[in-house]
């Protein structure tokens, strides 16, 4: 699969199917993403999630992938600061803002710095019909923090740390997804860099952190159904989080960022359908602009 995977790097097959995962990674990230905020803490949540795609992960990193080459250790102690501190500001965002409030803004934000790292990292360039679809997508994501602004009236209180917190964790998205598209860029095997990825990742903070929050809970939720979203979201977050860095491997990085934030429209149809979250025709129109932007961006290139 790897020397499949080094085959169709930079070629048309290859882009298609880099096209292809970042739009599997949309929907599947709006579904993530929705597990992560529901009805439960959003700091119990992550960390079940990741205790679970780490030990997934665990395996395949002793008997089933090469060993990182020595210039990899460093890359994967950058990745691990970089997610530890995403995963931290989007608990607190998730906290303090209802779902179809901060998401689009979080992972609309993400796109537009992720255009210019890839330009100044790996000298990708975006021609005027593609930029203009950025736009397109900047109007919605802004047009709906404007919205939310003057017009929402649950979580009032908490509203503006919330769409603040979720520009702040848009951008650290572009961070990751710059970074991490670098990291699966420099392993001579991508899928050693993903295993050694989750891993690293799933085996840290965020369970000692949910676990530390679980027992100083005066009624903490039941243990069962808290593990049944871990397992769930930890396989989910290989098919998102795995399917778009290895995309960015195959394709160019701002193409693959932007068209995954097609996402925020999934996550209005759940907000509104699962979570029982107001949307209305205007927020769904906004939302509608993010994902139209990032089509133009497609059909640009």
């Amino acid at each position: 699969m790897s020397d499949w995977v080094n085959l169709v790097q930079g070629t048309a097959v290859g882009h298609q199917v880099a096209m292809g995962l970042a739009l599997l990674s949309a929907i599947l990230h709006a579904i993530f993403g929705a597990l992560q905020k529901g009805s439960h803490d959003p700091w119990l949540t992550r960390g079940a999630i990741d205790i679970f795609y780490g030990l997934i992960a665990l395996p395949f990193v002793l008997f089933v992938v090469p060993w990182p080459e020595p210039h990899m250790w460093l890359i994967f102690a950058g990745a691990f600061i970089i997610h530890t501190i995403y995963k931290i500001v989007l608990a607190m965002c998730y906290s303090r803002g209802a779902f179809t409030v901060v998401y689009p803004v979080v992972r609309g934000t993400g796109p537009l710095v992720t255009v210019f790292g890839a330009y100044l990292i790996f000298g990708e360039r975006f021609t005027g019909g593609q930029w203009f679809g950025v736009l397109v997508l900047l109007s919605g994501i802004y047009g709906l923090a404007v919205y939310n602004l003057r017009y929402l009236t649950e979580g009032r209180n908490t509203l503006k740390p919330a769409l603040a917190l979720a520009v702040l964790t848009g951008l650290i998205v572009a961070i990751y997804t710059t970074y991490d598209a670098y990291g699966i860029r420099a392993s001579t095997d991508p899928f050693t860099f993903l295993a050694w990825f989750f891993m690293f990742d799933g085996l840290s903070f965020m369970p000692l952190i949910a676990a530390v929050r679980y027992r100083r809970m005066a009624n903490p939720p039941a243990l069962g159904p808290l593990l049944v979203r871990g397992l769930i979201g930890g396989i989910l977050a290989y098919f998102s989080f795995g399917g778009i860095i290895l995309a960015t491997r195959l394709a160019g990085v701002g193409e693959v960022a932007v068209l995954r934030e097609t996402s925020t429209v999934f996550a209005a149809l759940i907000g509104w359908v699962i979570l029982k979250e107001p949307v209305g025709p205007r927020r769904f129109t906004l939302m509608s602009l993010i994902a139209l932007g990032a089509v133009i961006v497609q059909m640009g290139a």
